[in-house]
């Protein structure tokens, strides 16, 4: 009995050897042939490619397949991205996605160019200056789409429901500082914007409700995280904290050690228990859903509005030691109570379409904000 037993676990570890030398003998053998092509293509493409040109091209095609959100940053998209650079580069205010090969507007910036000339979410861009943009990847687009301070830049849309082409020309600006504003729409219910998660946010956050109870005790908060595309993971936990008094506010899954971490709500909660209602839509991405799936599953806020973008994924920078980077995707985040809403969004407590407002009053997504803090 033993004997056999013994027997059958030579056998096991055998095979198990076996299958880890070929996998690592299949290893071995796509990287000859990965080698192999590129001597090819040295030695006999019609025009002489740099080594660099063919090492950088295979990072960027290898990282771009994984998914639309790992990426290959040269020096100078590295040193953009360490706020670096010297300031002179503009933009547009869009936020966009690469999917089946259309480039489609995830959202528009607070009084960014993109926004105030009537660029909306789920608007896809067809050319540039009139150039087309088939066949280009987000990272291309994205640098076509950036220039100089003050610079014009023609953009051709196609819009869902409108067969025609649509025309816009835009002058690139300069991001503005501030992501956050703040205003009392009527006495005791305050108004929180945040157009972003960057550096300064969580701060400028908590002043904004500093500067709310000055002007008297603050008996709700509308939190307006629309066409807000995300930013800084650990600042929008920050702000969440800022609102919760305890318990979990998020956790991420990933294979590296350090992917794996939950994160809880230190003791305090600004607003002092005040009811919250946070406006969400189909431009609130990524970190301002982490925002509203905490506040949601917590049942510290009411979500108004409609169902948000669904960016669940964590992306981490990794130099590679001579002043270039790769973005690489390498956990997924999930709310207090385990919902993954990569690719689903959060749906909305009280679902609300937008409409336009009236002039000089509030959006009724807006109202209806003040309608269920009133009820709390």
């Amino acid at each position: 009995m033993y004997r056999i037993i013994f027997i059958a676990g030579l056998i096991l570890t055998s095979g198990l050897c076996f299958s880890e030398e070929s996998n690592s003998q299949q290893k071995d053998r796509e990287l000859q042939i990965f080698s192999q092509v590129l001597d090819k293509v040295r030695a006999g493409y019609v025009d002489v490619p740099s080594d660099n040109q063919l090492q950088e091209k295979s990072i960027e095609d290898l990282l771009s397949n994984l998914d639309p959100h790992s990426t290959y940053l040269d020096k100078d998209e590295y040193q953009q991205l360490q706020g670096k650079t010297s300031g002179n580069a503009g933009g547009l205010g869009i936020d966009i996605s690469l999917k089946n090969q259309v480039v489609q507007v995830v959202t528009t910036l607070d009084n960014s160019p993109a926004r105030q000339a009537g660029i909306q979410s789920g608007d896809q861009i067809i050319d540039i200056n009139y150039q087309t943009i088939e066949g280009m990847d987000l990272k291309q687009v994205t640098a076509e789409l950036r220039g100089k301070q003050g610079s014009e830049i023609i953009l051709g849309i196609a819009r869902p429901g409108d067969s025609e082409r649509i025309e816009f020309t835009l002058e690139r600006e300069l991001a503005p500082k501030s992501s956050v504003r703040s205003q009392m729409l009527e006495q005791g219910i305050g108004y929180i914007r945040i157009a972003v998660f960057q550096t300064e946010t969580s701060e400028e956050f908590k002043s904004a409700i500093n500067q709310l109870q000055d002007e008297g005790p603050l008996q709700g908060l509308v939190l307006d995280l629309r066409n807000n595309p995300g930013g800084l993971m650990p600042i929008s936990v920050e702000v969440a904290d800022t609102l919760i008094d305890q318990g979990l506010l998020l956790y991420t899954e990933g294979r590296l050690p350090e992917a794996n971490k939950q994160y809880y709500a230190t003791y305090g909660d600004l607003t002092n228990g005040a009811p919250i209602a946070v406006l969400i839509n189909g431009g609130s991405a990524s970190a301002s859903e982490i925002v509203a799936g905490a506040l949601q599953d917590q049942e510290r806020a009411t979500i108004i509005g409609t169902q948000s973008f669904g960016k669940g994924s964590v992306q981490s920078i990794m130099p590679l030691g001579d002043g270039r980077a790769i973005k690489l995707t390498t956990a997924h985040y999930l709310t207090p109570s385990g919902r993954f809403i990569h690719g689903q969004g959060i749906e909305p407590d009280i679902i609300v379409e937008a409409t336009k407002p009236k002039t000089g009053g509030n959006d009724n997504q807006i109202t209806q904000a003040i309608i269920s803090l009133k009820q709390s």
